[in-house]
């Protein structure tokens, strides 16, 4: 399958208590992420040095400061081969910005979207030499 989700977010108005939440409930692993500020990396199955899944049909995710008021709990990140491409095609079939494109120095890019329902759904392209 093309475009997998590939990363969640949870958005916290706690993050460390949220981290302490789910590190409790599922054993899963949470850490700070490096030099990411207070972003926490969670770890739900194991990974490579990229922070990438090994194991099939398994994602991992992060847990951060709720951005806005309105923001929603959970976003999910599906990876793309070109984001400029899909973000394109996504606001022709309906979608709106409500991100525009951002490094995640040395990762990637990332924009984030709503769909003609309203949802919001992240976009993901991994490149190192983002900046």
């Amino acid at each position: 399958m093309q475009n997998p989700v590939s990363h969640f977010e949870i958005y916290a108005n706690d993050p460390d208590a949220l981290a302490r939440f789910y590190t409790s409930v599922f054993d899963w692993k949470v850490e700070e992420m490096p030099g990411g500020g207070n972003y926490k990396l969670v770890q739900t199955v194991d990974v490579d040095g990229q922070h990438v899944a090994t194991q099939p049909g398994g994602i991992n995710g992060g847990i951060m400061k709720r951005p806005d008021p309105k923001a929603p709990s959970l976003i999910n990140y599906v990876s793309v081969e070109s984001l400029d491409g899909a973000v394109e095609r996504a606001g022709t079939l309906g979608a709106k910005v409500m991100k525009e494109k951002a490094p995640v120095p040395g990762m990637g890019w990332f924009a984030i979207l709503s769909d003609p329902e309203g949802n919001p759904f992240a976009l993901w392209q991994t490149d190192k030499a983002a900046a």
